[in-house]
């Protein structure tokens, strides 16, 4: 509550100018300059990305991972397979997908385990994370500027390994997820 009495802090604040700042393929960054609760005005800075989806893929006995070189941050990872979602399709229908492309492993089954904003204190972008089961092989086509090996990992080692460093934020919360919803 403010001094006032009131609890306009948790209300919307009034954007007065948004600015585009840049834009690239990847994300749009610029800012808006808000007028606080208080009455004083400041630019909060963001970056605009597309939706994503994450996917935990099981076997039964193991977890599909993909290692992939992260050149923003220069490191190896080893972390679930993800991709953007395109113009009208669910997440689910992006995770399928994604799995089949990145993989070579069609799901017969998707579910949606969350959906989320990613640090909401400098990014506009949305997020899920998806469970896949029932994989059958299918042909691997990666896009050009994709260069991954697939990786399985036990199922009762997959957070312990997900862990790892290096590591990300998105593999952890998926196996975290699958695991808290009884699914490995």
């Amino acid at each position: 509550m403010n001094a006032s009495g009131s609890d306009d802090a948790n209300g919307e604040w009034e954007v007065l100018e948004s600015v585009v700042e840049y834009e690239t393929g990847w994300y749009t960054g610029g800012y808006d300059l808000v007028e606080q609760p208080n009455g004083s005005t400041k630019r909060y800075y963001w970056a605009d990305l597309d939706p994503a989806v994450v996917i935990v893929a099981s076997t039964g006995e193991e977890i599909v991972f993909v290692e992939q070189y992260r050149p923003a941050i220069r490191q190896t990872h080893l972390e679930l397979p993800a991709g953007i979602v395109e113009e009208g399709e669910s997440f689910t229908e992006a995770g399928a997908r994604e799995l089949r492309e990145e993989t070579g492993f069609d799901p017969e089954g998707v579910s949606l385990l969350q959906r989320m904003w990613v640090a909401t204190g400098a990014m506009r972008h949305e997020r899920a994370i998806v469970f896949a089961e029932g994989l059958t092989p299918v042909e691997q086509t990666l896009d050009e500027n994709e260069f991954l090996t697939i990786r399985s990992v036990p199922i009762e080692g997959a957070l312990t390994r997900a862990r790892e460093e290096p590591t990300n934020e998105a593999t952890v919360e998926g196996i975290l997820l699958a695991r808290e919803e009884g699914l490995i």
